[in-house]
């Protein structure tokens, strides 16, 4: 308690602990970064679920970004110690800076994650929203993220503080990838993230792991491209972020149309106005004061009114993925036949009588990719001696170079169940 004259304040303890089920008690490390995580950029973040509609096929899967941000700020605590217990000379500044950007790379995620990256703002990526977002922060708390932001841009020295916040095995892949297997009960995420921490260490500024920690990369490899499979690319998660999109890309054209829709006002202002790149330099701050206001409630509300709105692939769309009536998905290693699509878009044309420039709202192709690891752009380093490192794939005696590097694709094609051919 602080005194003063006659009264006394109280201090706020901000070394708070979290209990969180994937990691245990994580400890808030600084005051500064306990402000940070209270601010309301932050505080969004909990009404931002982690996996889109994956809870459409694993019920559990309604953990939010926000925790996931809390365990990769923990993961990161557990980096720095474990470097500076080797050595590496970090200091006080930079843990915190690192530990901050971190904390905040996730913080410009719209409504369901990467489920709406390309369609509420066109054109500009959660990275780019990142960014501006830490810069509205880094002016509210005078020049306190100019460090920070250094990292996340990997404009600073020291490059292996970067590789902690992005690289093919930085915090924010082992928290979500051991996160993402908890929260869905698929077990073949499960990853030593406490083994592989342990395991790293910094030569001529890259981040290495020892090569006691080999299999424990292996493990991790291994476990994300299951994940991929098993849980991201799951064809019920497809098929139900691919409804959304639908959804969205209709409401927005009834209102380029003049045509009156209800919705949230934080939803409104993104359906009647068109973005770039520009805006980011243009109108930021009208951008991020709108932004934060946009979260998973804005879609789900907006839905429940336009299940019952006289433009009838709007209410069908909507409707559709309140009461979770997905589309068949046909997935294929090879792109879907022409002529079995043109078959499909007659009878989705004859069955619901709509005009052959609607039918994308119904009909949706694509491909998906899974990539495990892309050792000629990032590669994990392997510190095979005092002097010596190796490329993992060089060196794994079960991953050779061309399962860990090869870009496995598949195609997609969702339609109505009702219209099998």
């Amino acid at each position: 308690m602080l005194k003063t004259h006659d009264m006394t304040i109280p201090v706020k303890n901000k070394r708070k602990i979290i209990n969180d089920p994937v990691h245990g008690f994580v400890t808030i490390p600084s005051d500064f970064i306990f402000d940070l995580i209270e601010h309301p950029f932050l505080q969004r973040l909990r009404r931002i679920k982690q996996l889109g509609l994956t809870h459409y096929v694993y019920p559990g899967a309604t953990h939010t970004r926000f925790q996931h941000t809390i365990g990769a700020l923990h993961l990161m605590t557990l980096a720095l110690e474990s470097l500076m217990s080797k050595g590496i000379i970090i200091t006080n500044e930079e843990q915190e800076a690192a530990l901050i950007a971190i904390l905040l790379h996730d913080i410009g995620h719209g409504p369901f994650s990467h489920a709406l990256e390309e369609t509420i703002i066109p054109g500009i990526t959660h990275e780019q929203l990142s960014h501006v977002l830490m810069q509205k922060l880094n002016q509210e708390y005078v020049s306190k993220l100019d460090l920070a932001i250094a990292i996340y841009n990997d404009t600073y020295s020291k490059k292996f503080l970067h590789q902690l916040v992005t690289s093919q095995l930085d915090m924010d892949r082992l928290d979500y990838i051991k996160r993402d297997s908890f929260f869905t009960g698929v077990t073949e995420g499960t990853i030593g993230t406490d083994r592989i921490i342990k395991m790293l260490n910094v030569y001529n500024d890259n981040l290495v792991v020892e090569r006691k920690g080999i299999y424990s990369v292996e493990k991790f490899l291994i476990s994300r491209r299951l994940m991929y499979w098993q849980v991201y690319f799951h064809k019920t998660v497809i098929a139900s972020e691919n409804l959304l999109v639908r959804m969205l890309q209709r409401a927005r054209s009834i209102v380029n149309r003049g045509i009156s829709l209800y919705s949230t006002p934080a939803l409104s202002y993104f359906l009647g106005h068109t973005f770039n790149s520009k805006t980011i330099a243009t109108r930021p701050e009208e951008l991020i004061q709108e932004f934060n206001k946009l979260d998973d409630s804005d879609i789900i509300v907006s839905a429940k009114e336009w299940q019952n709105h006289n433009d009838y692939i709007l209410s069908m769309l909507a409707g559709n993925l309140l009461n979770r009536t997905l589309p068949e998905v046909l997935i294929t290693d090879q792109s879907v036949p022409k002529d079995l699509v043109q078959k499909i878009r007659d009878s989705v044309k004859e069955h619901y009588n709509i005009k052959s420039n609607d039918l994308h709202y119904l009909i949706s192709e694509g491909e998906i990719s899974n990539n495990a690891y892309t050792g000629r752009l990032d590669m994990i380093q392997i510190l095979m001696t005092r002097d010596e490192i190796r490329n993992i794939s060089e060196v794994s005696d079960i991953l050779n170079n061309f399962y860990v590097e090869r870009s496995e694709k598949k195609y997609f094609l969702c339609y109505p169940k009702e219209c099998r051919v």
